[in-house]
């Protein structure tokens, strides 16, 4: 899940340098922490977080499959 986060956050953004992905699995969760530079921020967000919500919703479709839940946060 981490991966499909680091691929899709890379492309959304202008430094893909500073993108840093994090993940924290429990025994029927996944926590992924997204972080990356100041200034693109705003990117990954979008405009009343309609960016950050699709980016959930991506991964929440691909967590089904492993019959995970996952909760992306943004740093």
């Amino acid at each position: 899940m981490g991966e499909l986060v680091e691929i899709i956050a890379k492309a959304l953004v202008d430094q893909p340098d500073e993108v840093n992905v994090s993940e924290i699995e429990g025994t029927q969760s996944v926590i992924i922490e997204l972080k990356v530079a100041p200034d693109d921020m705003g990117k990954i967000i979008g405009k009343q977080g309609r960016i950050a919500k699709a980016i959930r919703t991506v991964v929440k479709a691909a967590a089904i499959k492993e019959n995970k839940r996952v909760v992306v946060e943004i740093i």
